[in-house]
């Protein structure tokens, strides 16, 4: 209950009993006066938060009062005009005077209409003004109270509705500020906003991270000054209410930031009427629009990627064909000191422009598409025709070859012919890998819907440095290796949404690994061991 409230509902009755118990007591010689007196005083009571000068005043009326009343009981009329003159002052030297003064009064009036001066009523006189002095500290500590409490109200209400970073409303604020502009039933411009890759800022530094949010929400506050509402409500994300007028595109770049922004607008009431679908409709257009953006960046790395590719591919088949050329270029000027006569370089000039042709031949199996005659094939019967064409050439260098099938009924979606190719290719490496006779597993079983294809050797292994650089385009250990051989494999496989691994320990063996996922199966599989096709 404030101050007015008390003095609105305590003075009418106080003024209403000392001017009964006046007339019963027979202590008014005036009571027309003494009605006109308590018209007047509480007239300025009710009426001096309009005129404030009422206020200077009210002691007039109220020593009037007293003294037509004859009556002690005033005193709690003085207690309610010093509450009322010092309620908007803080400081003792402001409030002290004023009781002093209003008791002061009290007392000499009271003393006018007492026959007799008494040791009582002078000691009377200083309890009262004790009494007065007691209000004012008591009155002090009240209001010291109240607004220490109104102020933790104030600062709770803060924190519980505002970003302590930003000083923006927060989920909950901006929540509250939704539905309040909503009921206000005025246009406006629901505006979200989202800092596109800020995790990678946040994931760098935390504090660069927290400056970007401070920055953009002072250019936010900066750009929209006659804004309804402004809020960080979710870590990167921003909102704001836009009054219907405001042109809002020119004003969304914030490139001095270092930061790009994705932000949806949505109309009320155009778009939707009620808080619940507004917000649906704002959370979803950001997130299409982050999409959108995502998709954009995902498309714009991988024309990167591949233009980085396709520079490094040119790079190393430029230097590739060079180091040939240059041996042929070289032959061919000794050939002018001989009158022309090739003859003693001839094999080597054959060799080299060999060795370019084959390199322009992988290169361009490489580059282009692998998947042609795609269509449902028994692995096992493609496996077989590898054995076949391989088994010659083992012999020949003095190896053995083997061929496990544990599941005959496998049947792989491929390119019979490219599947052919990246096979004989792994087994030809294993033969290569070799120096001593050695022997060479070629196996087929079934795991997860997958075929699972081993070519496994017994050969010097590969070291862990290069286990990992085997797959890169002209990478190779060979001193007449292209480098392309196991790239392609890579590619076809891929091309068949297969995966190619290898696996080795130096001096004990190799195995290369191809999954390809099964079309169709028949569980009646069996092992088998062949020696020949």
């Amino acid at each position: 209950m404030s101050i007015r409230s008390v003095k609105l509902i305590c003075a009418p009755f106080i003024l209403l009993f000392v001017l009964i118990s006046s007339l019963i007591l027979h202590h008014s010689t005036n009571i027309f006066f003494l009605i006109i007196t308590a018209i007047l005083l509480y007239t300025a009571i009710v009426y001096d938060h309009k005129f404030p000068w009422l206020k200077g005043i009210q002691f007039i009326f109220l020593g009037a009062f007293h003294l037509a009343s004859e009556l002690n009981w005033c005193v709690l009329l003085y207690y309610i005009l010093i509450v009322n003159l010092i309620e908007n002052k803080k400081r003792y030297q402001e409030t002290i005077p004023i009781a002093l003064l209003l008791i002061m009064e009290y007392s000499a009036i009271r003393l006018s209409y007492m026959e007799t001066l008494t040791t009582y009523t002078l000691l009377a006189t200083v309890f009262d003004l004790m009494t007065s002095l007691l209000l004012v500290l008591l009155f002090h500590i009240f209001i010291n109270i109240e607004t220490e409490r109104k102020e933790l109200t104030k600062q709770n209400d803060y924190l519980s509705n505002h970003d302590a970073l930003t000083g923006l409303y927060n989920y909950f604020g901006y929540m509250n500020k939704v539905q309040q502009t909503i009921q206000t039933n005025k246009e406006f411009l629901f505006v979200l906003f989202d800092i596109n890759n800020f995790k990678s800022h946040n994931a760098k530094d935390i504090a660069t991270a927290n400056e970007i949010l401070v920055k953009l929400s002072q250019s936010l506050i900066a750009r929209f000054p006659n804004h309804l509402g402004a809020s960080r409500y979710a870590g990167d994300r921003f909102s704001i209410l836009l009054r219907p007028s405001e042109q809002i595109d020119k004003l969304l770049n914030f490139e001095e930031l270092g930061i790009q922004i994705t932000y949806s607008t949505t109309r009320y009431p155009q778009d939707a009427i009620t808080f619940q679908h507004l917000i649906h409709i704002g959370e979803d257009r950001i997130f299409q629009m982050r999409r959108e953006f995502w998709l954009k960046q995902q498309e714009e790395q991988s024309r990167s990627d591949k233009m980085k590719l396709v520079g490094e591919l040119a790079a190393s088949m430029a230097h590739e064909i060079r180091n040939p050329l240059t041996s042929i270029q070289g032959f061919i000027q000794l050939s002018k000191n001989s009158g022309y006569n090739i003859l003693p370089w001839y094999d080597v000039i054959m060799s080299e422009i060999t060795r370019v042709g084959e390199l322009t031949a992988e290169f361009l199996q490489f580059s282009k598409p692998h998947v042609g005659n795609m269509k449902n094939e028994l692995i096992a019967s493609c496996m077989a025709r590898v054995y076949s064409l391989c088994e010659p050439e083992a012999t020949s260098r003095g190896h053995t070859i083997e061929l496990i099938i544990l599941d005959h009924a496998a049947q792989v979606r491929m390119d019979r012919d490219k599947i052919t190719q990246v096979l004989i290719n792994l087994i030809r490496n294993s033969f290569q890998a070799m120096e001593q006779p050695g022997h060479v597993q070629f196996t087929l079983h079934q795991e997860d819907n997958q075929a699972v294809i081993q070519v496994r050797d017994n050969g010097k292994g590969i070291a862990n440095d290069e286990i990992d650089k085997i797959f890169d385009p002209f990478y190779t250990t060979k001193e007449d290796g292209t480098g392309l051989g196991l790239s392609l494999c890579q590619k076809i496989i891929e091309d068949h949404n297969g995966e190619i691994t290898v696996s080795s320990e130096v001096g004990l063996d190799t195995v290369f690994t191809v999954k390809l996922p099964i079309a169709l199966h028949n569980k009646s599989g069996r092992r088998s061991k062949v020696n020949q096709p």
